[in-house]
């Protein structure tokens, strides 16, 4: 179990001692990562990057280190603030600046380079580059070089995640015989950011959404309530999970930050807090309920290629015109001869084709009735003709990008196509919401993905004038700007709004104090419509950082620019839980017990994240198996040593436990 370290300084240049925590990576997670573990958890700290690009290119005007010493020096400032105003964990930490962290760089985590970071005396090591080949080759090298490391890897691939975490699990389990079950079982994660980042990301698009928490077999669903109008109360739900910065007079709220002050949203308050905070915005927990087997995701158009998508509307509309004339015509000879229904048909059909005889010797209506007949059929011939047209086409184009139907409306419209706006599509299809997508990149990750779902796209740089429009944005019901680049996403969105204003918007943006002018800006121009901005790597950090103490993550759940974590804990050990009712449990702006895991210890899945599998019982249905997750908690119930729970957490309560715990286990 990792020693909780005190904070000290640490000269950049100088070796860490044992303890200590690597983090490796090439973007903005690695950067995250390593503020939430220094200033957080109070770790000590190595984070490796590659070398910086130039520091005069237009793009980069900061190298990796000055990028990093930049993002350290501002949350050591702001967590400094709030530790002063509030006396909240970790308030002692007195660093300032990168002199927090040490940092190193290197183009690759070969071995010389991990064994002078400190691998040998390291606790917990991060692998969270953007290439998913460099993190496997880098964690089979630290696993042969610590066998008894903790490691978290990053990979968007999630069945070769599955795969690797067992296979390193394994080789810890050879190198040090007799190792506990529960120590094995955290020694390896693997995450996906874009698997953590995804469903906030695609809530924040949906009116009325909601972000779902998935504990094994239960569904913990945290739902974002508007102010409520004059005269009209608020529904509690279960429980308050956060009180938002919108107001019943200002619904549009702050969009507050950590750094965001009295602006912020309030976090896992108390019921006299909640109470107080009349016309006030809400995250409740809304409803929890059992889950259903997981479906497979719905596509725009099915699999194969169905009549709609073969034939034009036009085509079939003349093919219809076509069978009605000959039902007439056959209705006709009906009436006029003395002939069965089916000879009739017979005739007419003959007719159509023109494979009859003349009708010399036949009566006149007879006559008239071969020529119209003909006239039919020679309207078939061209309709036969566009419909193999029309069909050799469809096969031709199968494999292309589907355009945006003419009367689309109500849809949200993506940008972006990479590893976060693949996972986001994939989100929205399986809640059945249009999308059209805009994706500068023909060869982008996401393309195959679009095309195989059928999924209207435009290729084509969002910046450039009428690539939005080619997306149907002014009948859009909401913007998703997802592409990594800040500027972009601002840009498309500021256009967009230039188009529709009243268009709910979401838009990816890494820094707070960017992200929060930028929501000013535009609440002032466009008072009246939704604006929300998320930072992927702020979300999640947080979980990555869990992972490294050790501990199991079941989400990370947006409220507003702040961050509020799920997460799974054994009550054994911890003097805030174990020996103390629920009611007791709980600490305002800090955690909350939300359910508890009856299951005796021995017959418990160690993943409580993992998703139960089904077993199928009469009828050829699937239901979920039983599950010891018991949500409806009496304020009474005296949390035992062999409880396992569900809490909900900020960041800085879920370290301010873990603390407490290890400071319990020393003193024993």
């Amino acid at each position: 179990m990792l020693g909780f370290v005190p904070p000290l300084p640490q000269q950049p240049g100088r070796p860490p001692s044992s303890g200590h925590m690597i983090v490796c990576g090439d973007d903005a997670l690695a950067r995250r990562l390593a503020v939430e573990l220094r200033f957080i958890y109070g770790e000590r700290v190595t984070l490796l990057l590659p070398p910086g690009r130039d520091a005069g290119g237009p793009e980069t005007p900061l190298t990796q280190r000055g990028r990093a010493a930049a993002l350290f020096g501002r949350m050591s400032a702001a967590m400094n603030r709030a530790g002063n105003a509030n006396g909240a964990a970790g308030s002692g930490d007195t660093n300032a600046g990168v002199e927090a962290v040490r940092i190193m760089e290197a183009p690759e985590p070969s071995d010389d380079v991990l064994e002078e970071a400190g691998i040998d005396r390291a606790a917990a090591l991060a692998l969270v580059y953007d290439d998913d080949e460099r993190n496997i080759r880098a964690a089979l090298t630290a696993r042969r070089l610590n066998p008894r490391l903790r490691l978290v890897i990053r990979l968007y691939n999630r069945k070769l995640g599955q795969h690797l975490e067992e296979l390193l699990d394994q080789a810890a389990a050879v190198a040090m015989p007799g190792i506990d079950p529960a120590l094995l079982d955290a020694s390896t994660t693997v995450l996906s950011d874009a698997d953590t980042a995804a469903p906030a990301l695609a809530a924040t698009a949906l009116t009325g959404s909601s972000k779902i928490i998935q504990a094994e077999g239960l569904l913990l669903r945290a739902a974002e309530r508007p102010p409520p109008r004059a005269g009209e109360n608020a529904d509690p739900g279960l429980c308050t999970l956060a009180l938002l910065s919108s107001t019943t007079n200002d619904p549009a709220g702050a969009e507050g930050s950590d750094s965001s002050g009295d602006e912020a949203p309030l976090l896992l308050p108390d019921e006299h807090t909640v109470a107080a905070a009349t016309g006030r915005g809400t995250v409740v927990l809304e409803a929890i309920s059992r889950a259903d087997p997981d479906r497979p995701a719905t596509r725009m158009g099915g699999r194969g290629a169905p009549l709609a998508q073969v034939f034009s509307r036009r085509l079939r509309w003349s093919a219809l015109g076509v069978a009605l004339s000959a039902l007439a015509l056959v209705i006709a000879s009906l009436l006029t001869t003395e002939d069965t229904a089916l000879h009739s048909t017979y005739l007419t059909l003959l007719d159509i084709l023109g494979m009859n005889d003349p009708a010399e010797d036949a009566p006149p209506a007879r006559q008239v009735i071969q020529i119209l007949s003909g006239v039919a059929g020679l309207l078939l011939l061209p309709l036969l003709i566009a419909g193999v047209l029309e069909a050799f086409g469809t096969l031709r184009t199968a494999s292309s990008l589907r355009r945006p139907p003419r009367g689309l409306s109500g849809h949200v419209v993506l940008l972006g196509l990479g590893k976060i706006g693949t996972r986001v599509l994939v989100r929205l299809r399986e809640l059945d919401i249009p999308v059209v997508v805009v994706e500068e990149d023909p060869d982008a990750r996401g393309i195959p993905l679009a095309r195989s779902m059928h999924v209207p796209t435009v290729i084509g740089d969002v910046t450039q004038e009428g690539v939005l429009e080619a997306a149907k944005i002014r009948r859009a019901h909401a913007l998703l700007a997802l592409t990594s680049i800040d500027t972009t996403n601002l840009e498309a969105t500021l256009y967009a709004r230039s188009v529709k204003p009243d268009l709910r918007v979401a838009l990816r943006l890494y820094d707070d104090e960017f992200a929060t002018a930028v929501y000013r800006t535009l609440r002032t121009a466009h008072p009246q419509a939704l604006t929300r901005s998320r930072s992927v790597s702020h979300l999640a950090a947080p979980a990555f950082a869990v992972a490294m103490m050790g501990r199991q993550i079941l989400g990370a759940v947006p409220v507003e620019r702040k961050v509020m974590l799920f997460a799974a804990l054994e009550v054994a050990g911890h003097p805030q839980l174990e020996g103390h009712t629920v009611e007791q449990a709980f600490r305002s702006g800090a955690w909350r017990v939300l359910a508890i895991d009856t299951t005796p210890p021995a017959d418990r899945n160690p993943d409580l994240a993992a998703p139960p599998p089904y077993a199928p019982e009469g009828g050829g249905d699937t239901v979920p198996p039983p599950s010891g997750l018991v949500w409806d908690l009496h304020p009474g119930y005296v949390l035992r040593a062999q409880d396992r729970v569900v809490i909900a957490a900020t960041r800085r309560g879920l370290a301010e436990l873990l603390r407490r715990q290890r400071s319990a286990a020393s003193r024993r």
